[in-house]
């Protein structure tokens, strides 16, 4: 299965998850929108939507670098009418962008409660909208939304219920719209990582340096997001995929490529369900 001349709309693809998932596509020939809000380079978090663009072209595959806030309905519209105009369509969106604050109820300023259900939720519900009149004319159009598994338990709330209901809203928007346009083969699905995932966010934000040797590569979220690209849209729609399981599934026995470090206890990452199993030989601290 191969990805080549095939055009991704990837929301937050200059760094980190996004961009794996862009450069997994890339090797393939892909045509990819960097649709994210980076175009200075920040202080902390490394890469901008030209820096990625420059490794997708080096990775084999086409750029299109674009100033997108996935907050603004104009910019995401405009977006994606540059995309079709360049590339000639769009077949797979990629809701990446995500906003993350892991406080409490009393903790969350309003303002940042709003931000990320405005990136997370209002945006993917956006972006989707805005690529489906396009993804219908593909010939296997994917949507897939990097967020979990919707389990209703009462831990994944108690901490952070701002978080945890944005990063839901994402979810719901794969069970709706799976079953809104199954009729026209536009297959909804979410990915998800059974562990921390090395990326800014997780140093930044959750486990500092220390905590991303406990960590998976990002590449292990991109050789997933493949191989759901190739499944068959009107066959494969509005799963909840848990990355390694998926994986198992698809024939990876060995995971240990993926660990940051090999010799470190892997970190478990939030709203994974209790009742999902690690595959054969991989163990969680």
């Amino acid at each position: 299965m191969s990805l080549k001349n095939k055009t991704l709309f990837i929301t937050g693809a200059s760094r980190g998850i996004g961009l794996a998932i862009a450069l997994r596509a890339a090797r393939d020939g892909a045509n990819i929108v960097v649709a994210a809000k980076t175009a200075e380079a920040h202080p902390k978090l490394p890469g901008t939507i030209y820096s990625a663009a420059a490794q997708i072209e080096a990775a084999g595959g086409k750029a299109l670098p674009l100033v997108v806030d996935v907050r603004e309905e104009s910019s995401v519209q405009e977006a994606v009418a540059k995309a079709v105009g360049t590339f000639g369509g769009i077949d797979i969106c990629v809701n990446n962008a995500s906003a993350i604050s892991l406080t409490g109820t009393l903790s969350t300023e309003m303002k940042r409660y709003d931000l990320m259900h405005q990136v997370n939720t209002r945006g993917t519900f956006l972006t989707s909208k805005a690529c489906i009149p396009h993804l219908k004319q593909a010939e296997n159009p994917h949507v897939l939304m990097l967020s979990p598994p919707l389990d209703m338990a009462p831990r994944w709330f108690g901490g952070h219920v701002a978080y945890t209901m944005a990063k839901f809203g994402m979810s719901m928007c794969v069970l709706g719209m799976a079953e809104e346009f199954r009729s026209d083969g536009i297959a909804f699905n979410a990915l998800w990582p059974r562990t921390g995932i090395a990326t800014a966010a997780i140093q930044f934000a959750l486990a500092g340096e220390e905590g991303l040797k406990h960590c998976r590569t990002p590449e292990i979220m991109a050789d997933a997001a493949h191989a759901i690209f190739g499944k068959s849209s009107r066959e494969f729609s509005g799963n909840f995929v848990i990355d390694d399981t998926f994986l198992y599934g698809e024939g990876v026995r060995d995971f240990t490529p993926y660990a940051v470090d090999p010799t470190a206890t892997l970190m478990p990452d939030f709203f994974v369900p209790e009742d999902s199993v690690p595959p054969p030989g991989v163990k969680i601290g």
